[in-house]
């Protein structure tokens, strides 16, 4: 029974491995599961690993051709096919025939080597990465016999798996973490954007908290993304660090949905930016730099009293650049009330952190000159995040994120209460 064809090709590349490598992969890997993983990391070698496989399943359950089982007949061939790697590759699968219900027995290893969920997550980092669906075939590794990479296949596959991936950050839990800050942000996308949250644990690691599309950061829609993260589990009756540009809906969504839990730190270098913004191009280097030495004094009275000298001559040449430095002037400077301002200034004075984390967002959908759908969108955002997140660095100062948790419950008068999970509790 001739299951799998090689080609010429093929033939010659089987060629460049040692047979005695095979035998050590299969003594070393005892479970058909452990088999079939290896073997799609094996092509062309896999390819002749599959019928051994399919071979030994099929013995199983009828005995050898010489010692059969009665009750299980073999029932010839079929054509099939089979993943590995990123492809797939037609083969001839055997037939099993249960003689007593008249039925046919399909074989495990076979589903599970038609698997196409790794398959698509490969794809779908490929595409993200930037390959052209319409070019994807020139990236095919392997033998001619491959099929099913057309665009529209590529296209299919990248869409499951980026569905897959957009489920998994909207629905996975958050019970259990310990979160002490949470910066968020939006991310323009044409005519709209993706606002995407992101958490700092106590041991200072960073955690996609999720997204939500809003055309602006106004407080409804901010508001439903903070319930929906409530809902997933996420605890704040410790307190927590909001870290923001200043957007009035954001605010006022924090305020609405963490009352009595939460803290404000406001970006110093939007501040800063959009104070000089008001100033003729002559003022604007100076004042940035003004801007930038108050900000940089480590004690809170000693800051402050820069800042108020400065909006005072700002009085006197600009009200409107005043008027902005104003605005919103003490939450910007919650890191000196807190007294860790040399501590944890480097991370949290600015939101960096996650523009850092918008930039490389960036890296995989900037290259997308035309969304088609919402949807497509805020999968192919999940996917880029998700990819990203186990690289993510904890962030600096980490050693001193407890004392920010205690300094925090004391300035909003927390005791150490039970975890909270309904915005009404």
């Amino acid at each position: 029974m001739k299951e799998i064809v090689l080609g010429k090709r093929q033939k010659r590349k089987v060629k460049m491995f040692d047979r005695n490598k095979m035998d050590e992969i299969q003594r070393a890997v005892e479970s058909t599961n452990g088999k079939i993983e290896m073997i799609r990391e094996l092509i062309p070698l896999g390819l002749l690993a599959v019928q051994d496989v399919l071979m030994a399943e099929l013995n199983e359950l009828t005995g050898t051709r010489h010692k059969h089982d009665e009750k299980m007949n073999r029932w010839g061939t079929q054509p099939g096919s089979v993943c590995l790697g990123e492809e797939k590759f037609r083969i001839q699968v055997p037939r099993v025939r249960d003689t007593r219900r008249n039925t046919e027995v399909p074989l495990q290893s076979y589903s599970q080597l038609q698997a196409t969920r790794q398959v698509d997550e490969s794809v779908m980092k490929k595409i993200l990465l930037g390959l052209s669906t319409h070019r994807y075939e020139e990236t095919a590794q392997t033998i001619p016999e491959a099929f099913g990479l057309s665009a529209s296949s590529v296209s299919k596959k990248t869409v499951r798996a980026s569905a897959r991936r957009l489920r998994e950050l909207s629905e996975r839990r958050l019970d259990g973490k310990d979160f002490v800050a949470v910066f968020i942000d939006g991310k323009r996308f044409s005519d709209d954007g993706i606002v995407i949250a992101v958490g700092i644990t106590l041991e200072g690691e960073k955690e996609i908290l999720g997204i939500i599309q809003t055309a602006t950061e106004n407080q409804k829609v901010i508001t439903e993304l903070f319930e929906e993260l409530i809902e997933r589990g996420l605890d704040f009756s410790k307190g927590l660090l909001f870290v923001v540009d200043g957007s009035k809906g954001l605010l006022s969504a924090i305020g609405k949905v963490f009352s009595g839990h939460a803290l404000i730190q406001r970006c110093q270098w939007h501040k800063r930016e959009n104070v000089v913004s008001y100033l003729t191009k002559g003022d604007q280097g100076k004042f940035r730099r003004k801007l930038q030495a108050a900000y940089e004094k480590p004690a809170y009275a000693e800051a402050s009293v820069a800042l108020e000298s400065i909006r005072k001559e700002l009085l006197l040449i600009n009200r409107s650049a005043a008027t902005s430095l104003e605005e919103g002037l003490e939450e910007t400077l919650t890191l000196h009330r807190l007294g860790l301002f040399e501590e944890l200034g480097m991370s949290f004075k600015t939101t960096n952190v996650i523009e850092s984390i918008q930039a490389r967002v960036g890296q995989y959908t900037d290259k997308v000159d035309y969304w088609k759908t919402s949807d497509q969108k805020q999968r192919w955002v999940a996917s880029a995040l998700l990819d990203l997140e186990p690289r993510l660095r904890r962030v600096k100062g980490m050693q001193h994120l407890a004392l920010l948790r205690e300094r925090i419950q004391q300035i909003l008068g927390i005791e150490n209460k039970k975890p909270i999970n309904l915005i009404a509790a």
